[in-house]
């Protein structure tokens, strides 16, 4: 199949054997940019379709997560596909599958019933019959078995009719530790070391996110030496993160009260990302909600 144009719709149907990793397939989807939508009713898809089309841009990359619990409503699968595609959507199916020793396995440690109703050997065998045609039309067949959710984000990139960017998204908060950590940092850093503007009567009353604050902070000597060091280590280590297959990570700049120091290093921080093309959401938790931007 050719990768499809800039401007035309793709539709990836997920499905597969129930165990097989369906919907960490979808997650890995919704974070490569896909409206993702699980177990929606086959005879809705023409529906779903009007609703891409209308959408303009915002659904240009949509995902379906379709299986056995569709119950009766799966032979319209292929109807449904098909209105996709008189409307100009391109469709692309990809298929789950792991061992049966692996789902059995699976289904043992989550303690889940088989969406089959029955007992999990005779609910797997019955399923592998019931989707033998749609794994044979499958556009691509991923095993499972011996995969992390790393390696499995890896190969649906990489087996995808479309360039996937792969990016990561960063979220910077400035804190003051004080106040505490934000539980949710993935790396914390503390420039607590750096002189406070804080004892400055003229910059008491101000914070980071002004020229005179920024101005004291950076042009001092240890601040350029900090940055020289702590940016290329940025530079650094988020290609990694990607390729590890992480889509979203917080870093935490932290000083005394949150509020002129670590403002300003998290300016820079998200400047220097934003330069290299990552997706910065910056927040700066204890300034004045009227500060926060």
């Amino acid at each position: 199949m050719n990768p499809p144009s800039k401007n035309q719709f793709l539709c990836v149907l997920v499905t597969g054997i129930s165990g097989a990793g369906k919907s960490q397939a979808l997650n890995c989807l919704e974070d490569f940019g896909f409206f993702c939508a699980d177990n929606l009713p086959s005879p809705l898809i023409p529906n779903f379709g009007d609703l891409i089309v209308k959408s303009g841009t915002s659904m240009r990359k949509v995902a379906l997560g379709i299986d056995v619990r569709e119950g009766k409503f799966f032979k319209y699968l292929y109807s449904g596909l098909d209105e996709l595609k008189l409307r100009g959507i391109k469709t692309w199916t990809l298929f789950l599958d792991a061992t049966n020793a692996t789902l059995l396995k699976r289904f043992s440690e989550t303690r889940r019933k088989h969406p089959m109703g029955k007992g999990i050997q005779e609910g797997i065998l019955e399923e592998r019959t019931r989707l033998q045609e749609i794994r044979e039309k499958s556009d691509k067949i991923i095993d499972t078995t011996d995969l992390t959710l790393s390696e499995l984000k890896e190969m649906v990139a990489s087996s995808l009719p479309t360039t996937l960017q792969k990016t990561l998204h960063v979220s910077i908060y400035s804190f003051g530790y004080k106040h505490g950590i934000p539980p949710d940092a993935d790396i914390v850093w503390d420039v607590r070391f750096l002189p406070n503007p804080n004892y400055v009567p003229s910059l008491h009353h101000k914070t980071g996110l002004s020229a005179s604050v920024r101005n004291y902070v950076l042009k001092n000597p240890e601040c350029q030496s900090f940055l020289n060091k702590f940016l290329p280590i940025l530079g650094y280590c988020l290609p990694k993160f990607i390729k590890e297959g992480k889509s979203h990570t917080t870093l935490a700049i932290g000083c005394t009260g949150g509020k002129h120091r670590s403002v300003t290093i998290a300016e820079v921080c998200a400047r220097f990302l934003r330069k290299k093309g990552y997706p910065i959401a910056l927040h700066h938790r204890d300034l004045d909600h009227s500060q926060i931007r």
